[in-house]
């Protein structure tokens, strides 16, 4: 589960509530550490108060959504019902008004943790998958490839939108959060078709990289 939270008193609290009730628990204390977070690594959930600093918690569930990450969130927000209403139209699966009570708060995560279980969600890529939990590329042969963060992170952004050319200057700042190197696109590009085909990542020449198949 990733908390992201910046009430460090309440952090503290519910670290401890959601240990006890046998969750292992990341924690960003503000949106833009929430959102990288939240691209990077696999979690069943993620709560998020609307009100965190950098980046806010509405903003941070509707950038989710617009890169096809479909892990469940459950929304706090201090405000109103209107609050509530932009969190679910944003994209989160609940809200939640603080303050709240903890056993109403572990109740609605358990219910979404089993609605989490249901199934994989995945990513189609030509005859292949994508597998969004377990970050892993199904081969049309049936086989499955293990992928890096990164790795995972640069396949899953180009299969979220596979019809755009994304260019490279894009995927640096998306992807790997404008990392040094001016070529580390074109080096995961690489490892990628390495481990799972050529065809998989399609070069656009003077432009970028698409989405290929497998």
């Amino acid at each position: 589960m990733l908390l992201v939270e910046d009430d460090r008193e309440l952090v503290e609290l519910l670290v401890a509530v959601l240990h006890g009730e046998g969750y292992a628990v990341d924690v960003a204390r503000d949106g833009q550490r929430g959102l990288h977070l939240a691209l990077t690594r696999p979690y069943d959930v993620v709560v998020v108060d609307r009100g965190v600093p950098v980046l806010d918690g509405l903003d941070l569930v509707a950038r989710l959504r617009s890169r096809a990450v479909r892990t469940l969130v459950l929304l706090t927000a201090t405000g109103g019902v209107g609050d509530r209403i932009d969190g679910l139209d944003a994209g989160a699966d609940d809200c939640l008004a603080k303050p709240f009570d903890l056993g109403e708060l572990t109740a609605r995560l358990r219910a979404l943790c089993r609605r989490a279980a249901e199934g994989a969600a995945v990513l189609r890529i030509g005859s292949g998958l994508l597998d969004l939990d377990q970050r892993e590329v199904e081969l049309p042969d049936g086989a499955r490839v293990s992928l890096t963060t990164r790795e995972f992170a640069l396949l899953r952004a180009l299969a979220s939108r596979p019809d755009t050319v994304h260019t490279r200057a894009s995927l640096r700042r998306t992807v790997f959060h404008d990392a040094p190197s001016p070529s580390i696109v074109d080096t995961y590009v690489h490892y990628l078709r390495m481990k799972v085909g050529r065809s998989v990542v399609h070069t656009v020449q003077g432009v970028g990289y698409r989405l290929g198949v497998l």
